[in-house]
């Protein structure tokens, strides 16, 4: 018996942070999977590179599914979350938008953060 590329169950999440490609993308992420914390970030941005490796550590032990989302490169997307300042983080908890925070986070917060969704 076949099965599609969803399969039958969640997916796990991915080891490293995902790059969203656009509105669909962004769409399929939060559909397939419990929890997704997305970053609207920029390269130019010093907050946001700094963040980088806090979001790449998160993303290899967390069940969340990290997402980066490039205001330069969607700036429609960014608009639709109404991001003004970067780095934006929003988190999405069985398909809903649950939070949203502009400014970098330390680690040990965004790790608390994503428990209390994840657990």
């Amino acid at each position: 018996m076949a099965t599609d590329a969803h399969g039958g169950s969640n997916g796990a999440a991915p080891n490293a942070p995902v790059h969203v490609d656009g509105e669909a993308h962004l769409e399929e992420l939060v559909d397939d999977h419990d929890v997704v914390l997305v970053d609207f970030y920029a390269d130019w941005c010093g907050p946001c590179k700094m963040l980088e490796p806090v979001l790449e550590d998160l993303a290899g032990k967390t069940d969340a599914v990290i997402a980066k989302v490039d205001v330069d490169a969607h700036q429609l997307l960014a608009g639709q979350f109404g991001v003004r300042g970067v780095p934006t983080l929003v988190l999405f908890a069985d398909g809903e938008q649950v939070e949203q925070h502009t400014g970098a986070l330390p680690g040990d917060r965004l790790e608390q953060l994503l428990e209390r969704y994840t657990n």
